[in-house]
């Protein structure tokens, strides 16, 4: 099969070159599926770990790729699925490729009136949004505050509040990408190069501030995130694209009897990601198949464009998920 491998860092924190290769199919061993790869997500991790930042798991493929969509190859019987059915997978790694093997609790059903191809954009951003959202118990009526709703997850974490009853509020980067937030259910949009999302989270909440905090950019937002809180709020820190350091007010914590949590989702032990999957189809999928939450798919680049296909993502001019097809 064909898939893109990482050259070795020509140094540490530099990106390796992305190079187009053949090797042997994978091998399905009990318990796991066999997919033939109609399109592979991608996503700021894959970044990370072309610059050696962020190494794969014991055990996964060391090339990059952490969903997919697909039609199944091969299966055991009792697994769920059946040779041609068409699903996506949470990958540890190896999904830019034309052919992956997943533990069968990885693999979800494509959701009624989606494609196969724009369903790759679904896998990691629903699990790491309902496990996050599910942690950091948000309720119907809370406010949230999504950072980076332009995201890949941030985009699908938006519709999902939405659509579970919450009031969100997120932060975007200009007036286009804000009126695209708009759309997907925000109900408020903070433009952070122009604007303090603290003092607006609090005008729109009476002063009250929010429930929960969904956080990508890590330690330049602590103390602001904190600061946005509501009395009893909860901080979810799940990225790290602006430092993994940053200053707290332990008084003001206190005081706010705050909670700062925070989740990763590639290196959990199978039956806790099969657990996370299994939320996700009963939680998450009825509401995708009722078109309350949807993919949103910037770009999607044939598999011998990956570098084309990171420096887009790299751009910061992305909204929602860029795909690669075999």
């Amino acid at each position: 099969m064909r898939f893109v491998r990482v050259d070795d860092p020509p140094a540490p924190g530099e990106d390796g070159a992305l190079l187009l290769d053949e090797r042997p199919d994978p091998r399905r061993g009990a318990g796991e599926v066999l997919i033939d790869v109609a399109a592979a997500g991608v996503n700021n991790a894959d970044l990370l770990q072309r610059a050696g930042r962020y190494p794969a798991p014991p055990g996964a493929p060391d090339w990059l790729g952490l969903e997919v969509s697909g039609t199944v190859a091969d299966a055991d019987e009792g697994s769920g699925v059946a040779p041609g059915d068409h699903v996506v997978a949470l990958l540890a790694g190896g999904g830019y490729a034309e052919r992956v093997a997943v533990p069968a609790g990885q693999v979800l059903p494509v959701p009624h009136g989606v494609g196969l191809v724009e369903a790759a954009a679904l896998p990691e951003a629903a699990c790491t949004a309902w496990s996050t959202l599910e942690a950091a118990r948000l309720a119907p009526g809370d406010w949230l505050l999504v950072h980076g709703g332009s995201g890949g997850v941030g985009s699908h974490a938006v519709q999902l509040a939405a659509a579970l009853g919450a009031h969100v509020a997120t932060t975007a980067g200009g007036p286009e990408r804000a009126a695209r937030c708009r759309e997907l259910g925000a109900e408020l949009v903070v433009d952070h190069r122009s604007e303090d999302f603290v003092a607006r989270v609090r005008e729109a909440t009476g002063g009250r501030g929010v429930d929960v905090v969904l956080d990508v950019v890590g330690g330049a937002y602590l103390g602001r995130n904190l600061e946005a809180l509501a009395t009893g709020g909860r901080l979810a820190v799940i990225g790290l694209q602006r430092g993994r350091r940053g200053e707290l007010d332990l008084g003001l914590l206190l005081s706010r009897r705050a909670t700062v949590l925070g989740t990763t989702l590639r290196a959990r032990p199978a039956a806790e990601k099969a657990a996370i999957v299994a939320g996700v189809r009963r939680h998450v999928w009825p509401l995708v198949a009722e078109g309350r939450v949807r993919p949103v798919v910037h770009a999607t680049l044939p598999l011998d464009r990956a570098e084309d296909a990171h420096a887009l993502l790299r751009s910061g001019e992305v909204f929602g998920k860029v795909l690669l097809t075999p």
